[in-house]
C-alpha cells in the first residue's frame, strides 16, 4: 500500500510544480534523472586536424510534466588537454539542477594542445575551439526545439552556460568575446578548425548562440576590458591560492612553471562588471586553491547554493537575488517518503 500511494503521489502529485513555485530552481524537488549520453550535436577538425564528432550528455527530471525547462549546459575543466563531460567536476552540478527542475547538458568540446615551450598561440587555439563547440552545442538545443518536437523539454529564451576552469574560460569568452576586433590577432582564423569568426564552423548555424548569464568557476578570460554595460550578468567562484589559474590579473601557467599568457581572474571580472554595471555575484573561496568543490563537500554545497540563488533569480525575477550562502533543501520524494511514508 505504501508503494502504491506514493506511485500515485509521483503520478498525479509531484509532477504538476508548476514554474517558480514549490522550491522548483532553488531546491532539490525530484528524487531522479534520466540521462541521454552521446547525443552528437556537431563536427569539427581537432588540433591534429582529424575530423571530430561533437557530443553531449542531457540530464531531465524524471516524473516532471514541463515541457519549457530553463536549460544550463556545462563545460567541463582539464586545462584543454584533458577532462570529460562525464568528470566529476560537472556531473554532480547537472544531476542536482536536474533535480531542481532544469534541464542540463555537459559537452565535450575539442581537447588538444600540441607540447611546445612557446604555448601563447595553441593554448589560445585550443580556448577558441571550445568557445566554438560551444556556441554549436547551444545553437543544437535551439534546433532541437526548432525542428525536432523540442524532446527534451527545454526553453530556448533560458538558457545559461556554466563552465569550470577550462570550462569557464569557454562560458566567459561566449558572454564577453562577441566582436571581430576581439578576436585574438594571433590567430590564423583560415586555419583548420578556426574558421567561421565569432560563430565558427562546429556545426548547426542559422540558430543563435546567445545565452542569458554564465557562471564561472575558477575561469579567467582574456581581457576584462571585454564587459560592457549591456552584457550578460555572471557568477564567479575562485580560491585567492589558485595556482593554476590566476585569481586576479596574472600570468597564466600550464602545469604551474610553463608561461602561456596573461589572464584576467575572476577578482578582476569582478571588479569589472561592478565598474561598467552587470548583474554580477563573486564568491571567494576563503583560503582555497583550485576547484575546490570537485573534492570538498563543503564547498560543493557553497558553490551549488550560490548558482542555485543567482540562477532561479534570473528564471524567476520575483525571487530575490541573493549573492549569499542559502541552503539547499532535499524537498524530493525519496526524503518526502522516508519522513511521511512510513
Amino acid at each position: 500500500m505504501k508503494d502504491f500511494l506514493l506511485a500515485i503521489f509521483i503520478a498525479i502529485g509531484y509532477t504538476g510544480i508548476g514554474q517558480c513555485e514549490d522550491g522548483r530552481y532553488q531546491d532539490l524537488i525530484f528524487p531522479s534523472v534520466s540521462v541521454e549520453s552521446n547525443i552528437v550535436y556537431g563536427n569539427n577538425i581537432n588540433y591534429l586536424g582529424v575530423d571530430t564528432d561533437l557530443s553531449l550528455d542531457v540530464y531531465t527530471p524524471e516524473g516532471d510534466i514541463e515541457t519549457l525547462r530553463p536549460l544550463i549546459m556545462f563545460a567541463h575543466g582539464g586545462s584543454f588537454i584533458g577532462g570529460s563531460k562525464t568528470g566529476a567536476d560537472v556531473v554532480p552540478f547537472c544531476n542536482d539542477f536536474a533535480r531542481m527542475g532544469y534541464a542540463t547538458a555537459s559537452i565535450q568540446y575539442r581537447l588538444g594542445i600540441p607540447f611546445t615551450f612557446e604555448l601563447e598561440l595553441p593554448a589560445t587555439e585550443a580556448v577558441v575551439r571550445g568557445y566554438h563547440d560551444m556556441k554549436a552545442a547551444i545553437r543544437y538545443m535551439r534546433k532541437t526545439v526548432a525542428e525536432d518536437g523540442n524532446p527534451h523539454g527545454i526553453d530556448s529564451d533560458k538558457i545559461y552556460v556554466a563552465g569550470v576552469s577550462a570550462g569557464g574560460f569557454i562560458a566567459l569568452h561566449l558572454a564577453y568575446m562577441d566582436e571581430d576586433a576581439e578576436l585574438p590577432e594571433i590567430l590564423d582564423l583560415t586555419a583548420d578548425g578556426l574558421t567561421g569568426g565569432l560563430e565558427g564552423d562546429s556545426g548547426n548555424l542559422g540558430y543563435s548562440s546567445e545565452v542569458n548569464a554564465i557562471v564561472n568557476i575558477c575561469g579567467a578570460i582574456g581581457d576584462a576590458e571585454w564587459i560592457n554595460s549591456d552584457d550578460e550578468p555572471v557568477l564567479s567562484f575562485h580560491g585567492p591560492f589558485d595556482t593554476v589559474v590566476p585569481y586576479g590579473s596574472e600570468q597564466l601557467y600550464l602545469f604551474g612553471s610553463i608561461p602561456v599568457v596573461d589572464v584576467d581572474g575572476s577578482a578582476t571580472i569582478s571588479d569589472r562588471a561592478d565598474e561598467v554595471g552587470v548583474l554580477n555575484c563573486f564568491e571567494i573561496y576563503e583560503g582555497q586553491g583550485h576547484v575546490p568543490h570537485v573534492d570538498n563537500a563543503q564547498f560543493y554545497d557553497t558553490t551549488r547554493a550560490i548558482m542555485s540563488s543567482f540562477l532561479s533569480h534570473l528564471v524567476c525575477p520575483e525571487i530575490a537575488l541573493d549573492c549569499e550562502y542559502s541552503e539547499v533543501i532535499d524537498l524530493s520524494i525519496s526524503s518526502i517518503s522516508s519522513s511521511t511514508w512510513r
